[in-house]
Protein backbone atom coordinates (compact mmCIF):
# COMPACT_ATOMS: atom_id res chain seq x y z
CA UNK A 1 0.00 0.00 0.00
CA UNK A 2 1.19 3.59 -0.90
CA UNK A 3 0.08 6.68 0.06
CA UNK A 4 -2.09 7.14 -3.51
CA UNK A 5 -4.06 3.50 -2.58
CA UNK A 6 -4.33 5.00 1.28
CA UNK A 7 -5.80 8.14 -0.19
CA UNK A 8 -8.37 6.47 -2.01
CA UNK A 9 -9.79 3.92 0.95
CA UNK A 10 -10.12 7.41 2.77
CA UNK A 11 -12.08 8.81 -0.10
CA UNK A 12 -14.38 5.69 0.28
CA UNK A 13 -14.56 5.98 3.79
CA UNK A 14 -16.11 9.31 3.22
CA UNK A 15 -12.99 10.99 4.96
CA UNK A 16 -11.35 13.98 3.80
CA UNK A 17 -8.68 13.48 1.10
CA UNK A 18 -7.57 16.86 -0.13
CA UNK A 19 -7.17 18.49 2.94
CA UNK A 20 -5.42 15.20 5.00
CA UNK A 21 -1.56 15.35 6.02
CA UNK A 22 0.32 12.16 5.69
CA UNK A 23 2.21 11.46 9.21
CA UNK A 24 3.67 8.23 8.91
CA UNK A 25 3.76 5.03 6.42
CA UNK A 26 4.33 1.65 7.76
CA UNK A 27 1.92 -0.86 8.87
CA UNK A 28 -0.18 1.72 8.78
CA UNK A 29 -0.80 5.15 6.54
CA UNK A 30 -1.69 7.66 9.14
CA UNK A 31 -3.29 10.88 8.34
CA UNK A 32 -4.04 14.07 10.10
CA UNK A 33 -7.05 15.42 9.02
CA UNK A 34 -9.35 18.29 10.62
CA UNK A 35 -9.33 17.24 14.24
CA UNK A 36 -8.79 13.19 13.78
CA UNK A 37 -5.97 11.46 13.02
CA UNK A 38 -7.00 8.16 10.79
CA UNK A 39 -5.20 5.19 10.35
CA UNK A 40 -5.40 2.86 7.44
CA UNK A 41 -4.28 -0.56 7.81
CA UNK A 42 -1.94 -1.83 5.10
CA UNK A 43 -4.29 -5.28 4.32
CA UNK A 44 -7.15 -6.88 5.28
CA UNK A 45 -4.74 -9.12 7.95
CA UNK A 46 -4.54 -6.09 10.36
CA UNK A 47 -8.11 -5.67 10.23
CA UNK A 48 -8.24 -7.79 14.56
CA UNK A 49 -5.51 -5.92 15.37
CA UNK A 50 -6.84 -2.72 14.74
CA UNK A 51 -10.14 -3.67 16.85
CA UNK A 52 -8.07 -4.87 19.52
CA UNK A 53 -5.94 -1.67 19.54
CA UNK A 54 -9.42 0.16 20.20
CA UNK A 55 -10.22 -2.10 23.23
CA UNK A 56 -6.84 -1.17 24.68
CA UNK A 57 -7.66 2.24 23.98
CA UNK A 58 -10.94 2.38 25.85
CA UNK A 59 -9.17 -0.05 29.11
CA UNK A 60 -6.32 2.45 29.18
CA UNK A 61 -8.83 5.49 29.48
CA UNK A 62 -10.29 3.62 32.38
CA UNK A 63 -7.17 2.74 34.18
CA UNK A 64 -6.56 6.31 33.86
CA UNK A 65 -3.42 6.20 31.88
CA UNK A 66 -2.26 9.01 29.21
CA UNK A 67 -3.00 7.61 25.97
CA UNK A 68 -4.41 8.55 22.71
CA UNK A 69 -8.14 8.19 22.64
CA UNK A 70 -10.50 6.72 19.91
CA UNK A 71 -12.81 8.98 18.17
CA UNK A 72 -15.02 5.70 16.55
CA UNK A 73 -15.13 2.89 19.12
CA UNK A 74 -15.03 0.47 16.05
CA UNK A 75 -12.89 -0.39 13.55
CA UNK A 76 -14.48 0.33 9.66
CA UNK A 77 -13.09 -2.06 6.66
CA UNK A 78 -12.65 -0.23 3.56
CA UNK A 79 -12.07 -2.14 0.52
CA UNK A 80 -9.96 -4.51 1.94
CA UNK A 81 -8.56 -2.17 4.48
CA UNK A 82 -8.78 -1.48 8.46
CA UNK A 83 -9.64 1.93 9.00
CA UNK A 84 -9.99 3.35 12.88
CA UNK A 85 -10.50 7.21 13.84
CA UNK A 86 -8.82 8.66 16.83
CA UNK A 87 -8.34 12.12 18.32
CA UNK A 88 -6.13 14.14 17.12
CA UNK A 89 -3.76 15.46 20.34
CA UNK A 90 -2.81 19.13 20.61
CA UNK A 91 0.77 20.41 18.69
CA UNK A 92 3.26 18.79 21.12
CA UNK A 93 5.49 21.47 23.22
CA UNK A 94 8.82 19.71 23.10
CA UNK A 95 9.90 16.19 21.87
CA UNK A 96 9.73 13.29 23.51
CA UNK A 97 12.78 12.34 25.54
CA UNK A 98 13.82 8.69 27.27
CA UNK A 99 13.00 9.81 30.53
CA UNK A 100 8.86 10.39 29.33
CA UNK A 101 9.00 6.57 28.01
CA UNK A 102 10.15 5.28 31.49
CA UNK A 103 7.58 6.98 33.32
CA UNK A 104 5.07 5.40 31.56
CA UNK A 105 6.17 2.52 31.29
CA UNK A 106 6.15 2.12 34.81
CA UNK A 107 2.54 2.97 35.03
CA UNK A 108 1.80 0.47 32.03
CA UNK A 109 4.00 -1.94 33.82
CA UNK A 110 2.01 -1.75 37.19
CA UNK A 111 -0.89 -2.34 35.41
CA UNK A 112 -3.14 -5.86 35.83
CA UNK A 113 -4.17 -7.54 32.90
CA UNK A 114 -7.29 -6.38 31.31
CA UNK A 115 -11.05 -7.81 32.47
CA UNK A 116 -12.82 -7.80 29.70
CA UNK A 117 -10.56 -8.57 27.10
CA UNK A 118 -7.21 -10.98 26.66
CA UNK A 119 -4.07 -9.60 25.54
CA UNK A 120 -1.96 -11.32 23.01
CA UNK A 121 1.54 -12.87 23.60
CA UNK A 122 4.18 -10.69 21.87
CA UNK A 123 4.65 -12.04 18.59
CA UNK A 124 7.74 -9.94 18.19
CA UNK A 125 8.81 -12.60 15.20
CA UNK A 126 5.18 -13.16 14.04
CA UNK A 127 5.31 -10.39 10.98
CA UNK A 128 8.71 -11.80 9.46
CA UNK A 129 6.89 -13.82 7.35
CA UNK A 130 4.19 -11.29 6.19
CA UNK A 131 6.51 -8.81 5.57
CA UNK A 132 9.21 -11.08 3.93
CA UNK A 133 6.30 -12.13 1.56
CA UNK A 134 5.58 -8.01 0.61
CA UNK A 135 9.41 -7.94 -0.09
CA UNK A 136 8.97 -10.86 -2.68
CA UNK A 137 11.49 -10.52 -5.55
CA UNK A 138 12.81 -7.64 -4.81
CA UNK A 139 15.33 -8.83 -1.90
CA UNK A 140 17.75 -11.92 -2.55
CA UNK A 141 16.30 -15.11 -1.54
CA UNK A 142 19.10 -16.14 0.65
CA UNK A 143 18.97 -13.17 2.86
CA UNK A 144 14.67 -14.25 3.01
CA UNK A 145 16.05 -17.58 3.78
CA UNK A 146 18.64 -16.57 6.57
CA UNK A 147 16.01 -14.64 7.97
CA UNK A 148 13.42 -17.32 8.65
CA UNK A 149 16.36 -19.40 10.07
CA UNK A 150 17.23 -17.08 12.67
CA UNK A 151 13.52 -16.47 13.38
CA UNK A 152 13.08 -19.82 14.16
CA UNK A 153 16.01 -19.95 16.55
CA UNK A 154 15.16 -16.83 18.60
CA UNK A 155 11.69 -18.03 18.67
CA UNK A 156 12.78 -21.40 20.61
CA UNK A 157 15.43 -19.71 22.78
CA UNK A 158 12.51 -16.80 23.84
CA UNK A 159 10.35 -19.04 24.26
CA UNK A 160 12.48 -20.52 27.17
CA UNK A 161 13.77 -17.14 28.65
CA UNK A 162 13.49 -16.95 32.67
CA UNK A 163 12.20 -12.80 33.28
CA UNK A 164 13.98 -11.14 35.79
CA UNK A 165 9.95 -8.79 36.12
CA UNK A 166 6.95 -10.07 36.64
CA UNK A 167 5.37 -10.55 32.99
CA UNK A 168 1.98 -9.10 32.29
CA UNK A 169 0.56 -5.62 30.08
CA UNK A 170 3.67 -4.47 28.05
CA UNK A 171 3.50 -1.59 25.15
CA UNK A 172 5.63 -3.29 22.67
CA UNK A 173 6.79 -0.76 20.81
CA UNK A 174 8.50 1.16 23.72
CA UNK A 175 10.38 4.46 21.95
CA UNK A 176 10.02 7.64 22.39
CA UNK A 177 8.34 8.58 18.95
CA UNK A 178 5.90 6.46 20.59
CA UNK A 179 5.32 8.99 23.22
CA UNK A 180 3.49 12.76 22.16
CA UNK A 181 4.33 15.91 24.99
CA UNK A 182 1.36 17.63 24.93
CA UNK A 183 0.30 20.64 27.29
CA UNK A 184 -0.85 18.28 29.70
CA UNK A 185 2.65 15.93 29.60
CA UNK A 186 3.22 12.72 27.82
CA UNK A 187 1.04 10.36 26.67
CA UNK A 188 1.17 7.56 25.01
CA UNK A 189 0.23 6.53 21.18
CA UNK A 190 0.41 3.48 18.90
CA UNK A 191 -1.05 0.84 20.98
CA UNK A 192 -1.75 -1.81 18.64
CA UNK A 193 1.30 -3.70 19.95
CA UNK A 194 0.24 -3.68 23.44
CA UNK A 195 0.40 -7.54 24.85
CA UNK A 196 0.63 -9.52 27.79
CA UNK A 197 3.85 -10.99 27.84
CA UNK A 198 8.10 -10.30 29.42
CA UNK A 199 8.31 -6.72 30.53
CA UNK A 200 11.71 -6.77 29.25
CA UNK A 201 10.50 -6.83 26.02
CA UNK A 202 10.00 -2.88 26.72
CA UNK A 203 13.01 -2.47 27.65
CA UNK A 204 14.90 -3.95 25.10
CA UNK A 205 14.00 -1.71 22.51
CA UNK A 206 15.90 1.07 24.17
CA UNK A 207 18.96 -0.74 24.74
CA UNK A 208 18.79 -1.99 21.31
CA UNK A 209 18.27 2.10 20.08
CA UNK A 210 21.71 2.79 22.37
CA UNK A 211 23.32 0.53 20.66
CA UNK A 212 22.48 0.38 16.66
CA UNK A 213 20.21 3.63 15.82
CA UNK A 214 22.38 6.24 18.05
CA UNK A 215 20.74 6.57 20.89
CA UNK A 216 23.14 8.71 23.21
CA UNK A 217 24.27 6.63 26.63
CA UNK A 218 23.38 9.77 28.26
CA UNK A 219 19.51 9.58 26.66
CA UNK A 220 20.03 5.85 27.91
CA UNK A 221 20.92 6.31 31.21
CA UNK A 222 18.37 8.73 31.93
CA UNK A 223 16.11 5.97 30.63
CA UNK A 224 17.25 3.41 32.83
CA UNK A 225 17.33 5.85 36.20
CA UNK A 226 14.00 6.44 35.22
CA UNK A 227 12.78 3.34 35.33
CA UNK A 228 14.86 1.71 37.99
CA UNK A 229 16.54 -0.93 36.48
CA UNK A 230 19.14 -1.64 32.85
CA UNK A 231 17.59 -4.38 30.98
CA UNK A 232 21.56 -5.00 30.12
CA UNK A 233 22.09 -6.82 33.23
CA UNK A 234 19.35 -9.30 32.64
CA UNK A 235 21.17 -12.65 30.93
CA UNK A 236 17.85 -12.99 28.62
CA UNK A 237 18.77 -9.60 26.70
CA UNK A 238 20.96 -10.84 24.10
CA UNK A 239 18.20 -13.08 22.98
CA UNK A 240 15.16 -10.74 23.05
CA UNK A 241 17.57 -8.25 21.09
CA UNK A 242 18.52 -10.91 18.34
CA UNK A 243 14.03 -11.45 18.24
CA UNK A 244 13.94 -7.52 17.48
CA UNK A 245 17.00 -7.23 15.33
CA UNK A 246 15.83 -10.00 13.19
CA UNK A 247 12.17 -8.60 13.04
CA UNK A 248 13.43 -4.68 12.25
CA UNK A 249 14.81 -6.06 9.26
CA UNK A 250 12.05 -8.36 7.73
CA UNK A 251 9.61 -5.21 8.80
CA UNK A 252 12.16 -2.89 6.48
CA UNK A 253 12.14 -5.30 3.59
CA UNK A 254 8.62 -5.13 2.92
CA UNK A 255 9.21 -1.21 1.75
CA UNK A 256 11.93 -2.42 -0.81
CA UNK A 257 9.87 -3.29 -4.00
CA UNK A 258 9.03 0.66 -4.38
CA UNK A 259 11.97 1.86 -2.01
CA UNK A 260 15.19 2.13 -2.96
CA UNK A 261 16.23 3.63 0.41
CA UNK A 262 14.46 0.64 2.47
CA UNK A 263 16.33 -2.01 0.00
CA UNK A 264 19.54 -0.65 0.90
CA UNK A 265 18.93 -0.30 4.24
CA UNK A 266 17.69 -3.93 4.55
CA UNK A 267 20.60 -5.10 2.91
CA UNK A 268 22.90 -3.19 5.17
CA UNK A 269 21.07 -4.45 8.43
CA UNK A 270 21.25 -8.20 7.13
CA UNK A 271 24.83 -7.85 6.08
CA UNK A 272 25.65 -6.56 9.55
CA UNK A 273 23.60 -9.50 10.89
CA UNK A 274 25.46 -12.23 8.79
CA UNK A 275 29.08 -10.90 10.07
CA UNK A 276 27.81 -10.92 13.61
CA UNK A 277 28.89 -7.29 13.91
CA UNK A 278 26.63 -5.23 16.61
CA UNK A 279 28.21 -2.32 16.00
CA UNK A 280 27.14 -1.23 12.65
CA UNK A 281 24.96 1.68 12.86
CA UNK A 282 21.37 1.10 11.35
CA UNK A 283 18.70 4.29 10.31
CA UNK A 284 15.48 4.56 11.17
CA UNK A 285 12.52 4.17 8.56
Amino acid sequence: MDEARAREVLAAAGLPTRSAELLALGENAVFAAGDLVVKVGRDAELLDRARRELHIAVWLAEAGVPAVRAAEPEARSVQGHPVTLWHRLPDPVRPAGARDLAELLRVVHALPAPSSFTLPPRELLGGVERWLRLAGDAIDPADAAYLRERRDGFAAAAASLTPHLPPGPIHGDALPRNVHVGPDGPVLVDLETFSSDLREHDLVVMALSRDRYGLAAEAYDSFTAAYGWDVREWEGCSVLRGARETASCAWVAQHAPTNPRALAEFERRVASLRDGDGTVRWYPF
